[in-house]
């Protein structure tokens, strides 16, 4: 995802976390359908989103029951094994399989099209988005925040379409435009999120103190002063914070630190020690000692891998 950063330090969570994590939708794909079929998929440590784009299909995930896609519906999926289908009930082919070697699978006819996107992460990063976001995020296209979306696989589908010169560029960063928009109008239209970290980015208070943390970084944060920022109590607001993102404020400080540490230190950005300072760390002993304790290696060992 090519997503550059301003001047201006980042005060756009979801921006924030997508661009340091190397969120990019590495691969598309194509699947037009007739008759009976299924396919099922396996689980990556990777995001994926599926639209549909004509007719119908279904779609199901562990632990939940099948979801009727329709056109115009996007789903979002982390973590899981999950299986498309003209009816849930038939035996599944191995769709991975199937796409080995090609982005685009015709099973008897376009009665039905799809596609999918897969966001891939640099190495390391993806645990902190994936750990934070449903398992299994659905926008169908009635939502009143999808209407983003709706354009996009218009375009979406024309470029598919169309096969005219740049197709591929344009297909890509529309996918990338699809990925975000999707989080969005998920964020905006399910006002009954209670919690995980979406919900605290939708909620008006901890949505202030989550764009202060990242806005702010190397800020020595405290509970009370993320509290003062939120507008509430400081045993209000660690309790409602914990219980949304999974994690105590400062628990959730420490890991966005040290999560951008360890991208930049895979990136080579700079020393452990300009990294530990631009992040608030009095000392690098002090930052190693944090970050082995996170991710059980030294950041000399990221920095040499």
């Amino acid at each position: 995802m090519s997503l550059s950063q301003s001047s201006r330090a980042p005060t756009d969570p979801l921006s924030d976390v997508l661009i340091a994590l190397g969120a990019s939708v590495t691969r598309r794909t194509r699947l037009e359908a007739a008759g009976e079929w299924a396919l099922e998929f396996p689980a990556l440590d990777r995001l994926k989103f599926v639209a549909q784009l004509k007719g119908s299909s279904w779609l199901m995930v562990p632990g939940r029951n099948p979801q009727l896609m329709s056109a115009g519906d996007v789903c979002l999926i982390g973590r899981t094994t999950y299986a498309v289908a003209s009816d849930p009930r038939l035996p599944r082919a191995d769709g991975g399989a199937l796409y080995d070697g090609r982005d685009v699978v015709r099973l008897g006819g376009d009665d039905t099209i799809g596609i999918g996107g897969t966001v891939t992460f640099s190495p390391g990063n993806a645990d902190f988005l994936l750990d934070m976001l449903p398992g299994f995020l659905v926008v169908p296209r009635s939502s009143s925040a999808s209407t983003a979306v709706t354009a996009i696989l218009t375009l979406l589908n024309g470029e598919g379409e169309r096969g005219a010169m740049g197709s591929q560029i344009v297909s890509a960063r529309l996918a990338d435009v699809l990925l975000v928009e999707a989080i969005r109008a998920y964020a905006e239209g399910a006002q009954g999120i209670q919690t995980g970290w979406l919900g605290a980015l939708s909620d008006p208070r901890l949505g202030r103190a989550l764009r202060a943390i990242h806005g702010e970084v190397a800020e020595p944060w405290t509970v009370a002063q993320l509290a003062s920022v939120a507008g509430m109590s400081r045993a209000a607001f660690s309790a409602a914070f914990t219980r949304q993102v999974g994690q105590p404020p400062l628990s959730y400080v420490r890991a966005w630190r040290l999560t951008l540490a360890r991208a930049a230190l895979a990136r080579g950005d700079a020393d452990i020690a300009s990294i530990s300072s631009s992040l608030g760390y009095s000392s690098q002993s002090a930052f190693t000692h944090a970050f082995r304790c996170a991710f059980g290696m030294t950041p000399k060992a990221v920095a040499r891998a």
